[in-house]
């Protein structure tokens, strides 16, 4: 009996000495992290990430610190996406699930089909004593910042998306979005007269609105408006009017982790990744991707600084359903020699565009002149031409299929496409798991496949100390 039982605490052991390497891996600590930024990458799933790591290996001769470091020596998980009444979500119903732990139907923010408002995730992180700070390149009331801090029927709501910002007072709110807090006398968009940026002046917020002033600022409660809507893609950014999402990402920690703080949780959301993916846009979506990246590196080297700090690499879903593959030059009788696999050659055509889709047809106007078009195309897609039936589709505006919905963008899409292998599924979101990367204090609950709403649970778990 003595043997026996001493064979099976030396089996308990091993299997212990086992176990243990992955958990202390994803630099997992016993206790709960103190801070915690979370970097959003709308749109995206593996697939993009990879292409964000192989086109900046290629283009950028630069790794890529999501996939070099999060997820390689982090934590990895995938968590699927479906949401109360879809198999395919929204950005509100995936971002509410992130935020709430429950799900929720689409078009909803944080608002369960029976009609309860659970706390969303920030105003569990306020409960706890930490302080708080929403970063987005989308408008910020946009439907993801909006579902992990507000409570709305509607992500049609803006209006009041922004008067509940106003009630919750994050101590960072930085992004686009400017036209809903000034009141139409002030150039904005409000019905009914009020100005809410003096609003949280009057709290105490420093307000910036370009690179310049963002950079300069110093107080602990800080709202930055860049753009009346959406910030501009990375190709088309001015960086001395809207500042970079790195740049946002230094800011807004700089500010939450003065002297005095109890702790924070950050959300940083790259809008842009889903905005390309929709537009089936692949060089705005790699420029997206290495912008996101940057902040995940500005993220990386506060945590080496704060060692008490979480990260997570998430998104909310897929957009796009991003396929590429080898695929035939043209049309014909499929021989070996009519393939092409994409390669670095087709990625360096993807690299020399120099604006994105949207900026063109923005140029074009919604009667384009044929002339203008090809003058656009040859100074911005060197290299690509636009053939005859997708010259046509685009000149009338007429969408590739049923689930093309972004018209003469997802036209575009298909041009560059023929000639790299970056093929499209479709202009809208899909099912495909996301994956989670996580890396610091509690790194490891985020490991394996699970369902959205859990992220929400391991977090606020982590948040309450539990």
């Amino acid at each position: 009996m003595t043997m026996r039982w001493f064979t099976a605490c030396v089996r308990r052991a091993l299997c212990a000495l086992v176990l243990l390497p992955p958990l202390l891996a994803g630099g997992a600590a016993p206790e709960a992290p103190r801070n915690v930024i979370i970097l959003l990458a709308d749109g995206a799933a593996p697939t993009q990430w990879d292409f964000g790591r192989y086109s900046s290996r290629v283009l950028r001769q630069r790794g890529f610190a999501t996939t070099d470091v999060v997820f390689r020596e982090g934590t990895l998980g995938l968590l699927v996406t479906a949401s109360a009444n879809s198999y395919v979500t929204d950005s509100g119903a995936g971002g509410s699930a992130l935020s709430i732990g429950e799900k929720v139907n689409n078009g909803t923010i944080s608002v369960t089909p029976d009609g309860r408002s659970p706390q969303t995730l920030m105003s569990v992180a306020r409960g706890a004593g930490r302080r708080i700070g929403l970063v987005s390149t989308a408008a910020i009331y946009d439907a993801s910042p909006a579902a992990l801090s507000v409570n709305v029927q509607s992500r049609s709501d803006r209006q009041t998306i922004v008067d509940r910002y106003l009630e919750l007072e994050p101590d960072v709110l930085m992004g686009g979005g400017r036209d809903l807090f000034l009141p139409a006398a002030a150039g904005g968009r409000r019905t009914d007269g009020r100005d809410v940026v003096a609003a949280f002046r009057t709290k105490g917020y420093e307000v910036v609105t370009d690179t310049a002033g963002l950079k300069a600022a110093q107080g602990r409660r800080l709202l930055g408006l860049f753009a009346d809507g959406d910030m501009d893609f990375e190709l088309d950014r001015d960086p001395a009017a809207q500042p970079s999402t790195a740049e946002m990402t230094r800011a807004a920690l700089a500010a939450l982790s003065q002297p005095g703080h109890q702790g924070f949780v950050l959300l940083v959301e790259n809008e842009n990744t889903d905005t390309a993916g929709h537009a089936n846009d692949a060089a705005a979506l790699m420029h997206a991707l290495w912008a996101f990246d940057e902040a995940v590196e500005v993220a990386l080297d506060f945590q080496k600084r704060h060692p008490d700090t979480l990260i997570l690499v998430v998104s909310d879903h897929e957009t796009g359903g991003l396929s590429i593959t080898y695929a035939q030059r043209e049309l014909s009788p499929v021989w070996s020699h009519t393939l092409f696999n994409p390669g670095e050659a087709q990625l360096r055509l993807i690299g020399g565009i120099t604006r994105s889709f949207n900026w063109l047809i923005g140029e074009l106007g919604p009667q384009p002149a044929p002339e203008a078009l090809d003058r656009l195309l040859a100074q911005h897609y060197p290299g690509f031409r636009l053939d005859p039936d997708l010259r046509e589709l685009f000149l009338k505006g007429q969408p590739l299929d049923r689930n093309f919905t972004y018209g003469r963008a997802n036209v575009l899409g298909r041009m560059v496409a023929r000639q790299t292998g970056y093929y499209w599924g479709t202009s809208g979101h899909t099912p495909e798991p996301v994956a989670v990367g996580a890396i610091g204090p509690g790194a490891a609950r985020f490991r394996g496949y699970q369902d959205n709403t859990d992220f929400a649970r391991h977090l606020r778990a982590l948040i309450e100390g539990r």
